[in-house]
């Protein structure tokens, strides 16, 4: 993983640099920097190219990277298929050298179509004078951009720094639509820039042109080439017999049928794909690791955000299989300090949040399931007074361009949670602890799939399966702009990296091949019909009550959101992400 930057300047005019910008992309990655600059003369242009590299997987590579014909790229990704890589092969100089060799525009698409796996990514073409820049199809990695247009200079960044004042900046994240091509000798005569547009197959995806920056123009590209889709379409059918009634009885209210439900639910099969597809994705996320830095059986190379929930749950037991037994595995669970209760309580605990109890409970269950295994079980524990400096300083930065309540109180959550510093027991005694791992593996991408939030619940009251088909769908046209370039900020500001194995291409097509009912029975009741076909796999993997662990959010499990304004909406602006 990396920071990139880039900054096209159409003028000699120059800018000065953002310095608190430029601490966040180091902080990225603090392994290796370095800048690199080159320029058109008739007519004149200026690119300047930086990247902060962490080092993940291979030999470490610097960048940016520059081949022989003057072509330059900034890469901040991972290559988990598609593209040949040998486990010594660094996945920056593999995707370089492949573009290097692309003669045309196709070529350059059939490159990037191939790459699974989160990327961002800028690219100089000298041949023809071209900038290319894009994500992936999910925006599982950020990109931000804006447009000066006083002085003509188009910023690309991984991390911007917000400015002072509740007046909106002209900061925004480049849409997950695709990639885009500027022709810098055209830009440069017109004094503007226009991006073509190369969008992807849609994969069932509606395309729309999203909004540029002020001073910019969009057209899709005159070729109308496109990038291959990442993953086959959602299956869009609904169920027969229920056609006519939508809505069948609830007949399962006890807990004890409904585990009776889980053990016996004859989808063996359905349930062992689904196991061996997320289990490879997960293999692929903790075993892609520094080829020349052997892990120390002392300390862990990987990390869990970890609540207790069925999908942390699922993926620290796969994770278990895939790791050395011999190596820890740290289960990072964050905590807000509680108000203290007007009665007095015998052992109250200020932090024992609601994610913090079961949390506690899904660690015993690995623990019985996985008992050579070192699972260190961090409690972050975060009081008032250390989540109001924090933000100020460094949170606040991350979420931006994003500035709800919701976005301020799970970019918190998150960067307290990836930091990693907190307690862990030992011989009944708490000792402070940080975190080594460089990989954060989180669950996002579960909820959106399987039919996990409460609105699915509601939808398919409302609508059916119709409705709740449509909801679904939705959720991952989105999810690039609502959570992915968020999260990626903030676990990355610790010189961390974010990977997501519900949102591998192959687990996302597997589940979109799926009828919805497969996955979920939202006629069931909480705990059990959302995410169902998760929770079978639960069980299959020897979890008890973790399986029919009810869904709870982020912001209410770690108790943040009762920390400072008890009266929000999620969706509210968050004056609190103001910079002083």
């Amino acid at each position: 993983m990396c920071g990139i930057f880039c900054l096209l300047s159409l003028s000699p005019a120059q800018r000065v640099r953002d310095e608190t910008l430029h601490e966040h992309l180091k902080r990225r990655g603090p392994d290796f920097s370095r800048d690199l600059t080159f320029a058109g003369t008739n007519p004149y242009y200026q690119c300047l190219f930086s990247a902060h590299v962490l080092h993940m997987r291979g030999l470490l590579t610097p960048q940016p990277v520059q081949d022989r014909a003057g072509n330059a790229l900034v890469w901040n990704g991972e290559i988990f298929g598609g593209l040949p890589l040998m486990p010594e092969e660094n996945d920056t100089a593999v995707v370089s050298e492949r573009l290097s060799s692309c003669d045309s525009q196709s070529e350059i698409l059939s490159v990037l179509s191939a790459a699974r796996g989160p990327w961002g990514f800028v690219y100089y073409q000298k041949a023809g004078g071209y900038l290319w820049f894009g994500r992936d199809f999910f925006g599982r990695r950020s990109l931000l951009w804006n447009f000066d247009a006083e002085v003509g200079a188009l910023t690309l960044t991984s991390v911007a720094s917000r400015g002072s004042g509740p007046s909106p900046c002209a900061w925004r994240e480049v849409p997950a639509v695709g990639v885009y091509r500027i022709d810098l000798k055209a830009a440069t005569e017109a004094g503007c820039v226009t991006f073509e547009v190369y969008p992807w197959a849609c994969g069932g995806r509606d395309l729309v042109l999203e909004p540029v920056p002020a001073g910019c123009s969009a057209v899709m590209n005159r070729s109308g080439l496109v990038l291959t889709a990442a993953v086959c379409p959602l299956n869009t059918s609904i169920p027969k017999s229920l056609k006519e009634e939508e809505f069948p009885p609830n007949s399962h209210s006890c807990v004890k049928e409904l585990e009776q439900l889980l053990a016996s639910k004859e989808k063996d099969e359905e349930v062992s794909r689904l196991i061996d597809v997320l289990g490879e994705a997960v293999r692929r996320r903790v075993q892609s690791l520094p080829y020349n830095s052997p892990p120390s059986n002392e300390l862990a190379s990987v990390a869990v955000l970890f609540s207790g929930g069925i999908d942390s749950m699922i993926l620290a037991a796969l994770a278990d299989r895939h790791i050395p037994a011999r190596q820890p595995i740290d289960l990072l669970n964050v905590a807000f300090k509680l108000q203290l209760p007007k009665k007095p309580q015998e052992k109250f605990s200020p932090f024992d949040v609601p994610d913090r109890i079961s949390g506690k409970a899904g660690l015993r269950e690995l623990q019985d399931l996985s008992p050579e295994r070192r699972w260190n079980f961090v409690e972050i524990n975060v009081a008032k007074e250390e989540l109001q400096k924090t933000r100020q300083e460094r949170i606040c930065h991350l979420v931006h361009p994003l500035d709800t309540v919701l976005d301020d109180s799970i970019g918190c959550a998150v960067w307290f949670a990836a930091r990693g510093k907190g307690f862990i027991m030992e011989d009944g005694e708490q000792r402070p602890f940080t975190s080594s791992a460089k990989v954060v593996l989180t669950g996002i991408g579960a909820d959106e799939q399987l039919a996990g939030y409460s609105r699915h619940r509601v939808r398919f009251t409302k609508s059916g399966h119709e409705g709740l088909i449509q909801e679904l769908k939705m959720e991952l046209d989105r999810i690039a702009s609502r959570n992915l370039g968020r999260d990626d900020r903030v676990i990355g500001d610790h010189g961390k990296e974010a990977r997501f194995p519900y949102l591998d291409e192959d687990v996302v097509s597997h589940l979109n091949s799926l009828p919805v009912w497969e996955k979920a029975d939202l006629s069931l009741p909480r705990g059990v019909g959302e995410k169902l076909l998760l929770r079978l796999a639960a069980k299959r993997l020897g979890f008890g009550q973790s399986a029919v662990l009810p869904k709870r959010a982020m912001q209410f499990g770690s108790r943040i959101a009762k920390m400072e304004d008890h009266h929000e909406k999620a969706s509210d602006k968050c004056t609190r992400l103001l910079v002083d």
